[in-house]
């Protein structure tokens, strides 16, 4: 950790929130309180020998890490203890897509915009207001002085072109 006063100062002034974020993972406000602690000591362990770039990111993935392992502790105990576990113990948010999720999403994500910006710019604006916007169709047709049916086949046809050209099929006017 390069410098430490800046990533003390940083988790004093986010710990609320990061105890919070670990209470949503255990469902126990002390065992939420002990992993917060625990990923502060991990990181402040670090030393200087690793560079943290983004402290916050390290200390939730280390948070969630920690309360897995809580979580798989408490039902480790409580089958050799003889009691039944129930299985909302063992549901654990996913708080971030995988790595490679992230990276599809972002790959055809790009491949979208990229076939928006070869559209005509009315369905282009169509588009944009209806599936990024949240507009309805009406609200479409009244911005761009169109009828409600024509905005109706500019979103699915040009909904249908960035599909084919960027080889996905669950993108559709139906999907949002």
């Amino acid at each position: 950790m390069k410098n430490q006063p800046a990533t003390l100062n940083f988790y004093t002034a986010h710990r609320r929130m990061l105890v919070d974020y670990a209470m949503q993972i255990t469902g126990d406000r002390a065992l939420a309180e002990d992993i917060v602690q625990d990923a502060w000591l991990a990181l402040a362990a670090q030393g200087g020998d690793v560079i943290v770039l983004d402290p916050r990111a390290y200390l939730r993935r280390t948070i969630r890490n920690l309360a897995i392992n809580a979580l798989r502790r408490k039902v480790r105990e409580r089958k050799i203890g003889g009691e039944e576990l129930d299985a909302s113990v063992l549901e654990v948010a996913q708080d971030a897509p995988s790595p490679e999720a992230d990276v599809i999403a972002r790959t055809e994500l790009a491949c979208v915009m990229g076939v928006l910006a070869t559209l005509p710019e009315r369905q282009r604006v169509a588009i944009e207001m209806y599936r990024f916007g949240g507009h309805k169709l009406r609200e479409i047709a009244e911005h761009l002085g169109v009828s409600i049916p024509l905005v109706h086949l500019l979103v699915s046809e040009g909904l249908a072109i960035c599909s084919e050209r960027c080889g996905l099929e669950r993108l559709s006017a139906k999907n949002r």
